[in-house]
C-alpha cells in the first residue's frame, strides 16, 4: 500500500469520515487551497465539512505523512545492517505511531558506549546467550571460567558474570513488548510526586510542596503547573509505582524468560537492573512527556477557543469613543476615536495620584465632550484602573449627557504601542498615547484592532509560556485566519494586519493591495483587485470571496465567489429581481417560495453552495458578529468592598481555563466561577457551558477583600436565590 492510501484510510478510521471526503480534502489541500476557502467554496466535493474537521484531516495527514516517511527510514537503516526480517518488516509497516517505530528500531539503533556494549566487545554475548539457557544456569559459574581473559580486563568471574548480566539487561530494555508494556503500566498505575526543593520558602507552589496524584487522574492545569514548578528550582517530580508487578510482567514479556519454569536469582537481579537502569527514567521521561503535550494541547485548544471568541465579539458602531490608558506619575493619556476609527484629538490628565488635579481634569473631559459628542468612556484596566474608573464615574454623574463607561482588558496594547504597525500608524506619538487608540478601537471593533497583536498577547489563555511555542503560534493563527475569514473584510477600508489573514494572501500582498488603494482611490469592483501587484489568478480565486467591495456590482458586497456570479444571476432572473435590489423584503418573500435543490439542479449548482447563495441575497451585508450580545456599560463604580453573599449581577465572560470562568461584574478584579459552580448538572469543562463574551447571571458567594478574591456561582440553587 503506498503513502497517500494508507494515509487516507487511517484518517478514515480515525475521524469516521467517507473515503470520498477525506480523498478530496487531500487534493484540495495539496492543490494549494486554504482551509477557509475548502470550507465555504468547496462543500459539495467536502461533504459540507466544516473547519474543525478540515483542520484535523490536515494535522493527522501531515504527522501520518511524517510516520510513514520515519518508517521508510528505519527500515533502509535496519536493511543496510543486514538485519530486517520479514516479520519485523510488518511490523513496522503495520505501526500507527512514531513511537511504535522508535521502540522497534531501538534495539538496533548505533548507541554510545554503554556497559552492554563494552561486555560485547570482550567476546562476552556467547556467554550472555547461555545464561539465558535454563539448562546451563545453574553451570554459569563453571562456564564463566572460559572466558576468563586478562588482556580484556576479565580477571574473576564475577567480572565474566556481571557482562553477561549487563548485556542481557540491555537486551530487555531494547525488547519493544517490553517497553510498550511497561509505558502502558506505568500510566495505568502510577503516581505523580511531588515535593519540596525547600518547604520553608513560600511561592506560588504551596499546594504541590507534599502532593500526590495518579496519573490516570490528574488534570491537565496541575501538570503544566508542577512542570513550571519544577522548571523554577522550586519542586521535586517523580513517578512512583509498586515495582513488583513489573518485574514479574518483565518476566512474562521477555521471551527469553519463557522457557524458565521459575525466575533464578540471577535473573531476578538482572530484571531489577534493567528496569532501574535502563528503562525506568526512560519511561518516567516518555509518560511526563506524553502527559505534557496532552496538557499543552489541552491549554492551547482552551486559549484558541478563548481567542476565537474575543476576536468575535460584537463591534459598537456610530460611537464616538474616549480611550483612556491608566497612569499614576504620567498622567491619564487620552485619545478621541471617531466612529470609523480615526483619531481626533489626543491629550492628558492627571486625575489619579500623586498629582490629582480632578477639576482641571474634568475641565478637559468636558470639552472633549462639547467638542466631538463622546459617548463612551473606555478604559484600559491596568494600573490605575480603578481610581480612574471612579474619576470617570464622578464626571457622568455630575454630566446632563447619556454618557457611560467601561473597562476592558488592555492586554496586549503595550506590545502593540511599541510594535512597528504601531510606529507605522502613529509616528509623532509616544508608546501610552498609541496604547490609549488601541483601547479605544478595541470598543469599536475588536477584531480590526487585535490583529494586530501577537495572538499569545491578548489576555485569554492560561500557562501560554509553558506550551510548545510553535505549536501554540500555529494554533492561534489558524484562529485568527478562520474568523478574520468568517467575518470578511473591506477591501476599500482594511489595514494590511486583517487583510494579511485573508485566504490565499500574505503580508506582502496585503501591502501591495493597500499601497494600490492609496495610490488609485477606493476599488469599484472586486475585478479591479486583480490590478494589484502580485494579486495572481490563484490568490485572486481563494481571496476574492472573502472581500467586500461596496461599488458597481451589488455581489460584490457578498461573500458569494465571483464564480458563482453566473449561478447567481441565474437565480435572480427566474425571481424577476434584479440584482439591486438583493437585501429587500420582496426578494427575501420571493426566494422563500422556491423549492431549492429543484433549482440547485436547474442551475446546474450543489445544493449547499445555492443555499449559501440565498443566505447572501436576503442579508448580504450582514456581520455574524451583530448577532451576539453587546457589552455591558456602566454609570457608576461597583467595589468589592459593596459585594454581599447572594447579590444577583451581569457579567461578561472573559476569560476561561480548565478550572472555571473569570466573569467580569464591573469590579476591577474579575471573579471565578469554579467549574462546580456553573451548573447544577454536571460539567467536563467550562468551554460545554460558557464561552468568552458571553453576558452571565451570577451570583456573590464570597469575597476575600485583602486578597482581591471573588467567588461566584452561576447556580441559583446554590444559595436558595430566586
Amino acid at each position: 500500500m503506498d503513502s497517500l492510501e494508507f494515509i487516507i484510510r487511517q484518517v478514515v478510521e480515525e475521524l469516521q469520515l467517507r473515503e470520498q471526503q477525506v480523498r478530496q480534502v487531500l487534493h484540495l489541500l495539496d492543490d494549494g487551497n486554504t482551509i477557509p476557502f475548502i470550507a465555504r467554496y468547496r462543500k459539495e466535493m467536502t461533504g459540507g465539512l466544516d473547519e474543525e474537521k478540515l483542520r484535523q484531516i490536515e494535522e493527522r495527514s501531515n504527522y501520518l505523512k511524517a510516520l510513514h516517511e520515519r518508517k521508510q527510514e528505519v527500515l533502509r537503516l535496519i536493511g543496510e545492517q543486514g538485519k530486517l526480517t520479514g516479520d519485523l518488516q510488518k511490523e513496522i509497516e503495520r505501526a500507527t505511531k512514531l513511537q511504535q517505530v522508535e521502540d522497534l528500531y531501538r534495539p538496533f539503533k548505533p548507541k554510545r558506549k554503554t556497559r552492554a556494549s563494552v561486555a560485547k566487545e570482550k567476546g562476552l554475548e556467547p556467554f550472555a546467550i547461555a545464561m539465558l539457557d535454563p539448562m546451563k544456569i545453574n553451570q554459569i559459574e563453571k562456564i564463566a571460567i572460559s572466558y576468563l581473559a586478562p588482556e580484556k580486563e576479565l580477571y574473576t568471574t564475577e567480572n565474566v558474570i556481571q557482562g553477561g548480566k549487563d548485556i542481557i539487561a540491555e537486551m530487555i530494555s531494547d525488547d519493544p513488548s517490553v517497553r510498550q508494556w511497561i509505558r502502558a503500566y506505568t500510566t495505568d498505575h502510577g503516581i505523580i510526586e511531588v515535593q519540596a526543593k525547600d518547604k520553608e520558602q513560600e511561592s506560588v507552589y504551596e499546594m504541590y510542596y507534599d502532593y500526590k496524584e495518579p496519573i490516570k487522574q490528574i488534570r491537565h492545569h496541575r501538570v503544566l503547573a508542577i512542570n513550571r514548578g519544577e522548571k523554577e528550582d522550586m519542586l521535586k517530580v517523580r513517578i512512583v509505582l509498586d515495582e513488583e508487578p513489573i518485574y514479574q510482567g518483565i518476566a512474562r514479556k521477555f521471551k527469553p524468560f519463557h522457557l524458565f519454569k521459575m525466575i533464578p536469582t540471577i535473573v531476578r537481579e538482572i530484571i531489577e537492573d534493567s528496569y532501574k537502569r535502563l528503562i525506568a527514567p526512560a519511561v518516567e521521561r516518555e509518560v511526563r512527556q506524553v502527559l505534557t503535550e496532552k496538557a499543552e494541547d489541552q491549554a492551547i485548544h482552551i486559549f484558541a477557543s478563548n481567542l476565537r471568541q474575543l476576536l468575535l465579539q460584537p463591534p459598537i458602531k456610530g460611537k464616538m469613543v474616549l480611550g483612556i490608558d491608566p497612569a499614576y506619575r504620567t498622567g491619564c493619556k487620552l485619545a478621541v476615536v471617531d466612529p470609523i476609527g480615526n483619531v481626533k484629538d489626543i491629550r492628558v490628565i492627571y486625575p489619579t495620584p500623586p498629582q490629582n488635579k480632578i477639576e482641571e481634569s474634568k475641565k478637559v473631559l468636558r470639552d472633549l465632550v462639547d467638542r466631538y459628542g463622546i459617548e463612551i468612556f473606555v478604559i484600559g484596566n491596568g494600573t490605575a484602573s480603578r481610581e480612574t474608573e471612579q474619576f470617570v464615574a464622578d464626571f457622568i454623574r455630575e454630566s446632563s449627557e447619556n454618557l457611560a463607561y467601561i473597562i476592558i482588558s488592555e492586554a496586549g496594547a503595550s506590545v502593540y504601542s511599541a510594535s512597528e504597525i504601531a510606529r507605522e500608524e502613529f509616528p509623532d506619538l509616544d508608546v501610552s498615547e498609541r496604547s490609549a487608540i488601541s483601547i479605544a478601537r478595541r470598543l469599536q471593533d475588536p477584531l480590526a484592532e487585535l490583529v494586530k497583536i501577537e495572538p499569545k498577547s491578548v489576555g485569554v489563555g492560561q500557562y501560554q509560556h509553558d506550551v510548545t511555542q510553535k505549536k501554540l503560534e500555529e494554533s492561534l493563527k489558524n484562529v485568527v485566519e478562520s474568523v478574520v475569514n468568517y467575518v470578511g473584510v473591506d477591501a476599500n477600508t482594511a489595514s494590511v494586519s486583517l487583510l494579511q489573514y485573508i485566504s490565499g494572501m500574505n503580508k506582502t500582498v496585503a501591502k501591495n493591495l493597500v499601497a494600490y488603494r492609496e495610490k488609485n482611490g477606493q476599488f469599484k469592483s472586486r475585478e479591479d483587485l486583480k490590478k494589484v501587484p502580485r494579486f495572481g489568478a490563484k490568490t485572486y480565486e481563494q481571496a476574492i470571496g472573502f472581500l467586500r467591495i461596496d461599488g458597481l456590482n451589488p455581489l460584490d458586497k457578498t461573500s458569494i465567489h465571483p464564480e458563482s456570479y453566473e449561478a447567481t444571476y441565474a437565480l435572480l432572473d427566474s425571481l424577476g429581481i434584479p440584482k439591486e435590489e438583493i437585501g429587500t423584503p420582496t426578494l427575501k418573500e420571493r426566494i422563500s417560495k422556491i423549492d431549492l435543490k429543484n433549482m440547485s439542479e436547474k442551475l446546474g449548482i450543489g445544493l449547499l453552495t445555492l443555499e449559501d447563495i440565498v443566505e447572501n441575497l436576503i442579508r448580504p451585508v450582514r456581520d455574524p458578529r451583530d448577532d451576539l450580545p453587546k457589552p455591558i456599560f456602566h454609570k457608576d463604580v461597583l467595589k468589592i468592598e459593596d459585594l454581599k453573599t447572594g447579590m444577583r449581577l451581569k457579567g461578561t465572560v472573559r476569560n476561561i481555563v480548565d478550572f472555571g470562568v473569570f466573569v467580569d461584574i464591573g469590579v476591577k478584579e474579575d471573579g471565578l466561577v469554579h467549574i462546580s459552580e456553573l451548573s447544577d448538572q454536571y460539567v467536563k469543562h467550562p468551554l460545554d457551558v460558557v464561552s468568552v463574551g458571553d453576558i452571565v447571571d451570577v451570583w456573590v458567594l464570597q469575597t476575600d477583600v485583602k486578597r482581591k478574591r471573588i467567588s461566584l456561582t452561576m447556580k441559583p440553587s446554590r444559595l436558595s436565590i430566586n
